[in-house]
């Protein structure tokens, strides 16, 4: 494909250490940081493998390829965006990321719907908004109340450090970092890993 191009986004952990991710040529999306991803991760640690993992606005799917490459199994990504999606699918498939994972190529609201319906429930969510989405805090709310996010699970949001966003309905509040000008807030509803990244694991 002519017109994606093999970025400086590399997956940092895992079977999948040291391999690096394609996107579009000229591509508008603000992948999440290597070291943004780092943190994540140091943030979970080695509760990720195994766990049922969401990755919302995905992009060319730096965040959900890492999970995967830890262990995360299922993984599903969530972008709308045409030309992200087909990178992303492109990345799948030339790093062998098949096995439990899976691409909704719809509006986030729409997605999240669907994942209800069919009574698919995440113990991580991790969400990266574009930081001008108007829906985003509709979403949020809606996330907060859907029952997607399964009891002890984690909701992790990245967002712009000066715009952080409001405690959904359902959720309680855990830490905030920041890394720059990026900060990352943790939410979970109570029980399991969430009230032991609450008490300060991954410090």
């Amino acid at each position: 494909m002519a017109w994606l191009e093999v970025s400086n986004v590399r997956i940092v952990g895992g079977v999948l250490r040291g391999r690096r991710l394609a996107a579009p040529k000229g591509d508008a999306t603000r992948p999440t940081l290597e070291r943004v991803r780092e943190a994540l991760f140091d943030i979970l640690q080695r509760e990720i493998a195994g766990a049922a993992f969401l990755d919302l606005f995905a992009g060319t799917g730096a965040v959900g390829i890492e999970a995967w490459s830890r262990g995360a199994r299922p993984v599903v990504f969530v972008e709308e965006r045409a030309q992200a999606v087909a990178a992303l699918r492109r990345n799948m498939e030339s790093l062998g990321v098949t096995e439990m994972a899976r691409v909704l190529p719809l509006p986030a609201a729409r997605a999240l719907r669907l994942l209800c319906a069919e009574g698919f429930r995440a113990e991580v969510i991790f969400a990266d908004p574009p930081y001008a989405e108007p829906r985003w805090p509709d979403l949020l709310a809606g996330l907060g109340e859907s029952g997607l996010l399964s009891p002890g699970g984690l909701l992790v949001v990245e967002h712009a450090l000066k715009r952080p966003p409001e405690t959904p309905a359902g959720l309680e509040r855990g830490r905030s970092y920041k890394y720059g000008d990026t900060g990352l807030t943790v939410f979970w509803r109570t029980g399991g890993l969430g009230d032991e990244v609450s008490r300060g694991i991954g410090d």
